[in-house]
Formats: structure tokens, sequence, C-alpha cells
């Protein structure tokens, strides 16, 4: 969805938020989702380049399926599949959890790619060829659900959005409603296709990396919290719960995404920070090797950006210098004789032949509630050649200066863990699974358990270019009410 690190990748997402959506039919639904990198050719440049950017109901159970793995030097934007229309035709969209709104680029649409490097067939979608289409206009109900109504639109005009990023890149076009063909679970590993009415951004023009065929995809499906996101308008539907997890498997590929209770395994939660647009927590403290690290209390909350963000589409962990310089000496103080060196001038690296798991300290990040978090050498080390390890730790306020006092969590902390965020109870969990298993979701109409399994598109999908992976991309995103 989208910093993987998304710090400079401040979005401004103007839109007129739909909160309405006609029933939808039937329930839990399986979306595929694939990774865009394919081996290890991304350089690490590219890959902070990326991180730079982002910054009683029927349906109680959505598996996405998934692939890849997690590896900061191959990670990169993930993206699912899904089937949009009458008769239904594919798109290949990135997932998100920093941004809301569904968009697809559109029949007639200026700039919009044709073609990827991602090994995908990009298709604009065309509202006159679906039966079930119908364009929302300015006097639809949603269309000033969100600060009352505003100025130019008016009965007859088409209900408008506009999304800037901070890296350049935006889009823009007009609502539409049409049905969105998902696979529906129905019983364990066993899914039926169905769709669903759903609101979502039909863009008619593309900027920036949006339009680039090198990462072109035909849109963004949003995860976020807000009301206008396919989660949001599902729930508010009466079709499923307002609870997803992911599983992310960086060990054998692949992973788990499910939508609805998570029965097996439990999972205890910390709270959201209220008021904010993406996932945050309050960390508490950080552990070395079981010693408190000495950095002030009150240093993990500043300013907009309270609390720490929770963000798998988000390659590595961020702190900001106050935190990042002690914990890199702090892991670095058990190896006094390493010589380190900078790669693409900003990860420190070193040649290391031991078992880092036995050369390292783990480090373990407390939470609100004593939620803790274990990371291990192996996670927050990573290989990118023969002996040569580089710390996947970064310091925020070098990345950019809008960043300086930011925390964030990625893949490098989420990998081979379950995470959940409930968000009907607003908060978020996790605990070390492995992710190439299963997990058990409640049907909340049948009150029956089914599993949902771990999936590696890999296997199922050619592409060119990419290895395969689940990612909720948190562009850290501020929402508005506008019309373009």
């Amino acid at each position: 969805m989208e910093m993987k690190m998304d710090l400079g990748r401040w979005v401004l997402c103007f839109c007129l938020l739909a909160l309405f959506l006609p029933t939808i039919v039937s329930g839990n639904a399986v979306f595929r989702v694939q990774h865009k990198f394919k081996g290890r050719g991304k350089s690490l440049d590219a890959l902070r380049a990326h991180d730079t950017r982002r910054r009683g109901r029927i349906l109680s159970a959505v598996d996405l399926s998934l692939g890849g793995n997690g590896h900061p030097s191959e990670a990169g934007l993930y993206f699912a599949k899904i089937g949009i229309g009458t008769p239904s035709k594919d798109y290949y969209v990135q997932v998100d959890t920093g941004s809301d709104i569904l968009w697809v680029n559109c029949a007639g649409c200026d700039r919009c790619p044709t073609k990827s490097d991602l090994g995908v067939d990009l298709t604009l979608y065309d509202m006159k060829a679906s039966t079930t289409a119908d364009a929302v206009g300015c006097d639809d109900n949603f269309c000033s659900l969100y600060d009352g109504p505003l100025p130019g639109c008016k009965p007859g005009l088409q209900c408008l959005y506009s999304v800037l990023y901070g890296d350049g890149s935006s889009t823009t076009g007009y609502f539409v409603q049409d049905f969105v063909q998902y696979d529906r679970v129905s019983g364990n590993f066993q899914t039926t296709p169905t769709n669903g009415t759903v609101v979502f951004g039909c863009g008619n023009k593309q900027s920036g990396e949006l339009g680039s065929s090198s990462e072109a995809l035909d849109g963004i499906l949003g995860f976020g919290q807000a009301n206008s996101s396919m989660l949001s308008q599902l729930a508010s539907s009466g079709k499923v719960k307002k609870v997803f997890s992911h599983c992310l498997d960086n060990v054998d590929g692949g992973g788990i995404f499910a939508i609805g209770e998570v029965v097996e395994p439990k999972v205890n939660i910390t709270p959201l920070v209220k008021n904010q647009a993406h996932y945050n927590v309050v960390m508490k403290e950080i552990e070395v090797g079981g010693d408190p690290l000495d950095v002030p209390s009150d240093v993990f909350d500043s300013g907009d950006q309270k609390g720490t963000i929770i963000d798998s589409g988000t390659t590595l962990a961020y702190f900001p210098q106050q935190v990042y310089a002690p914990l890199i000496d702090k892991i670095l103080s058990q190896q006094p004789d390493l010589k380190l060196h900078t790669v693409e001038q900003v990860f420190t690296c070193f040649d290391y032949t031991g078992n880092v798991d036995d050369g390292f300290p783990t480090v373990t990040l407390h939470f609100d509630k004593s939620i803790s978090l274990t990371v291990y050498p192996h996670e927050y080390l990573f290989q990118v050649k023969e002996f040569e390890w580089c710390i996947g730790w970064q310091n925020s306020g070098a990345q950019t200066k809008d960043g300086k006092d930011l925390t964030l969590l990625g893949d490098l902390v989420l990998s081979n863990k379950l995470v959940v965020y409930d968000l009907e109870n607003q908060g978020i969990g996790w605990v070390e699974y492995n992710c190439s298993s299963s997990i058990k979701v409640k049907d909340e109409l049948s009150g029956s358990v089914f599993r949902v399994g771990a999936h590696d598109l890999s296997s199922s999908y050619s592409l060119t270019s990419g290895s395969i992976l689940i990612s909720l991309l948190l562009p850290i995103a501020m929402l508005h009410s506008s019309i373009y």
C-alpha cells in the first residue's frame, strides 16, 4: 500500500471519502498478492529510495495469497490481483496501509502506464465496458460526507479526487462504484468466487513514479483506517470485522494475510495512539542483550508523529538520532574489533564470518500494556555478500529533515511474526510464529473456525521481475476532504 521507508513520501490525499456501500452478498475473500522485485538484483540505494517514498457478519475472514521473502536487499512494493467490473477483469494494485481509497487507472487516462517492468499485464478500467458500473456524482451522499458540501461540487457533476505524494507522484480522477471480485473462504484452505460493490477512484491522470514503467501497477488498494478504505467499506456494510493480520515469512518465502478475528494463535494487543492517520503505538523502552538502553523516556513521542509507526510495507526500522546512536554503539560493543564501512552512503556494514546470532545481542522493544517484540541478530542484520553484513536499523534524522524524530518499524522486525491489526478494539498485537504454516479465523455468522494457510505465489505466477511478498505500505498520510 505506500518510507519501505516513507519518511519523505508525505501523502496529501485530497479526496471525497466514500462511506456508503450497497449490500455485499457474500463473504470471506481472497486476493492474490505479489512482490515487485525478484532476486537480489536491486541495489541498497534503490531500497533506501523506496523507503524514503513510503513513509453477525457474513464476511469474517479475507485471505490474501502471498509469496516471496522480506530480505532487505530485495524488498520493494507489494501488490494484489483483484477483479473489477462485469465481466470481471484483472487488476494489479499496490496494497497500502498508509492511504485509504482504492483507485485504478482508467480508459482515456493521461500519462497512465501501459506496460510494467514488474512482469504483469496492465489493464485500464473502462466503466462503459462494465454492466455493473455507476459514476458517483456530487449529489451522492458520500460525496459530501466529510466537512459538508464542498465548493464547486454541484449536482450533475462527478465526484472528483486528487492524491499528491511527497515524492512528486500524483493521481487525479473521479469516483465510481462497481463490483470487486474476490474469493470467499468457504472452508479449511478452501475458497469460493464472489463479489461485492465498492466505491473507488477512477484515475485519469498520473505523474511521477505512478506513471513509470519500472514500478507501474494498475492502481493502489488503500488499507488504512479511514471510512473510505476497502476494509472500512466492507465493515460498514456489515460484511467483515475490522480486523486484519499478516505473517511475513522471510525464511521460506510467502506468508499469511487475513481479515477477520484470529482464533489461533492468541495475540495480546497494545493500544493504538488515538487520532493518528497511520498505525501508531507507544514504545516504552528498548533492551539490548537484556540491558535497558539509556535514552530519554519521552524520545519516542514527538509532535504530530506521536508514538511508533508499525508498517510492514517499510523494509527497515528507523529511530531518531537520540535512540539510533546508543543502539548501534550497544550492539557493536560486543564486537569491538569490527572494521566498519559505509555502503551507498547510508548502510553501516562489516565483514563477519561467524554466526551473527552468537556474536551479536538480541534487541527487545517494550510497548504499552507490557507487550514486547524481540528482534534477533539475523533479523536486524542482513547479508549483502558472502561474509558481508549490514545493519538494518536506520537513523530517521539522516534520511530527511521531516523524519528527524520519527520511529518506524518495518519488515526488519515484523517478519516471522503474526501481526494483528484489531481496529475493532483499537490495538495492534504480534507473536512469533511460523509464517509458512496456517492460522485459524472465525466466521462470525456461523461460528465456524477455518484455517487460512500460507501462500507463495512464485509457484503459481511466472514473473519476469518479481519475487513475492505482502506489503502493507504506510506513506505517512494526512487525509483531507476536497475536490479536484
